[in-house]
């Protein structure tokens, strides 16, 4: 089972492979906001994928659309509404603030 550790909270938790990131950061009490309900609309679950970015799933168009909307974005950068686990291991920094 593969393990997500957050930053900058310091937690560590088991994920499931095929869930997402937004539903395990939520499940952990991270406080991230998701106005679209994850439909990659809003992009307000911007993260960082630290490490393990071969672990997640890869980046759809959407979502590439909508972070090309967003000031400040990299090549780390992610929605956490989109990205699905793989059997790797994870290391977010989650950006959002509620």
């Amino acid at each position: 089972m593969p393990v997500l550790t957050i930053t900058p909270s310091g937690k560590t938790i088991d994920v499931v492979e095929g869930g997402t990131l937004l539903d395990a950061l939520l499940a952990a009490g991270e406080k991230i906001t998701s106005k679209c309900g994850g439909e990659a609309k809003c992009g307000a679950c911007h993260v960082f994928v630290v490490e393990g970015r071969k672990g997640v799933s890869k980046m759809t168009p959407l979502e590439n659309e909508r972070l090309d909307s967003i000031v400040g974005v990299g090549s780390k950068s992610r929605l956490a509404c989109q990205v699905r686990f793989g059997a790797e291991n994870v290391t977010v920094e989650v950006l959002s603030f509620v």
